[in-house]
C-alpha cells in the first residue's frame, strides 16, 4: 500500500508532461530531411518562407505552396505537378520541437496512412 501511495505523485507528474511544440520557430528557414530508402541514405534540403517551399532532392528542384492551418499544421501543394500523384496535397503536422529540429507526421490529404520523420533547421 505504501508503494502505491509513493507512486501516485510520480504518475500524476508524468501525466502532466506535454511535448514541447514551438512550431512558430520552424515556419521559415532552411531545413534538411534525412531518411533511408532500401538501405540508402537520402537527403532533401528545402527552404521555406510563410507561403512557399523550395525543395531540392537529388539535384532536382521543386516548388510547393504552403497553406498554414494553424501554427503546427500546414498543407503543401506542388505548384508544377508532373503527374497525378504530385497533384495531391500533402498534410504536414509538427508533433514535437527541440532547439533546431522537429518531428512531424505527413500524408496525402484524404488518405489515412501517415509517415513520420525528423527535420533539422540548418539556417534562419
Amino acid at each position: 500500500m505504501k508503494k502505491i501511495i509513493l507512486l501516485l505523485p510520480l504518475l500524476l507528474l508524468m501525466s502532466c508532461y506535454d511535448a514541447e511544440r514551438n512550431c512558430a520557430a520552424f515556419k521559415t528557414g532552411k531545413f534538411k530531411f534525412e531518411y533511408e530508402v532500401d538501405g540508402v541514405k537520402k537527403t532533401t534540403v528545402f527552404e521555406r518562407n510563410d507561403s512557399i517551399e523550395i525543395e531540392t532532392f537529388e539535384g532536382k528542384t521543386d516548388t510547393a505552396s504552403i497553406r498554414w492551418v494553424n501554427d503546427c499544421e500546414y498543407i503543401l501543394q506542388k505548384i508544377h505537378p508532373k503527374n497525378m500523384t504530385e497533384e495531391k496535397a500533402i498534410g504536414m503536422k509538427i508533433l514535437t520541437t527541440s532547439k533546431n529540429s522537429y518531428t512531424f507526421e505527413f500524408g496525402m490529404i484524404g488518405v489515412d496512412t501517415k509517415q513520420r520523420g525528423t527535420v533539422t533547421k540548418i539556417a534562419d
